[in-house]
Order: C-alpha cells, then structure tokens, then sequence
C-alpha cells in the first residue's frame, strides 16, 4: 500500500511546504534558503538553495537562538560560548542558563565580600566610635 505524503492544500501566497528526511512538513518563505527542523530529535537543517533539497545534519550541542535584538531565529553551538553574535544584526545575545548562574554567581561572591568588607570596617573602628564620636562620618564616606 502507498502512502502518500502531500499537503492537502496548496501553501499560502509567500510561502512554501519543504518535506524534512524525518517527514516532518515545514513551511518557509518562498525565497528561503535555508530551513531547519523545529524536532527536538531531528534538528536538520534542510537547504533549499539547490534544485530539490539537500539536508545537513547539525551539531549535538546547538540549539535555534532568538536574537533579543531583532528576533531573528539562528543556530548557535552552547557548548563552546554563552553570548552569541547574531548573524542578521551582528549584535551580542546571551544564550542560554549557563550565562545568567555564572554571572549570578559572580554578583552574589562579590556582594558577600562587600558585606564582609563593611562588616569589618564597622567592627573594626567600634571602640574608636564609643570614644569619637565623628567617626561615624567616616563610616559614611562623606569626609
């Protein structure tokens, strides 16, 4: 028995059905030259620029990426680096969590030693602020 797997209507004015090699049906812009595949399990990219299409298959660690800046979607490998320079407007975008716990961890070390610092200086000069009063502007930091 034959199946076959034809869209039931036509595409839409602009736009096109590309099959994927993992009978996933993707609609593209006309003009498009490149498509890849929203699976999780697939992620080919399927490239149009030919006669009928050629399919590459991606990285394991890359993932599509939205541009934070113009909203563009781009393929982007994590496992090398966490900000991504777009390729349509060339602008930086972190991707991924690893970015945002690594930095939040930097502010949170570096908040710790402030607290430290200050806690220090306060009971460090304690004795010298029961006999001198003034230093308290000291504290302040508005000498």
């Amino acid at each position: 028995m034959f199946v076959c797997f034809q869209p039931i209507k036509a595409a839409p004015p602009g736009k096109k059905y590309v099959r994927c090699p993992c009978n996933c049906l993707l609609i593209c812009r006309d003009r498009a030259v490149k498509i890849a595949c929203p699976r999780q399990n697939c992620g080919r990219i399927v490239n149009l620029s030919g006669g009928f299409p050629s399919v590459t298959v991606r990285s394991p660690g890359s993932i599509r990426a939205s541009c934070v800046h113009c909203q563009q979607i781009f393929i982007f490998d994590v496992s090398t680096r966490a900000l991504a320079r777009c390729p349509h407007c060339r602008n930086l975008s972190a991707v991924g969590t690893n970015y945002a716990k690594n930095r939040g961890h930097v502010c949170l070390i570096l908040g710790l030693l402030f607290i430290g610092a200050g806690v220090g200086v306060t009971v460090g000069t304690l004795e010298l602020a029961e006999q001198n009063g003034g230093i308290y502007v000291v504290w302040t930091g508005k000498i």
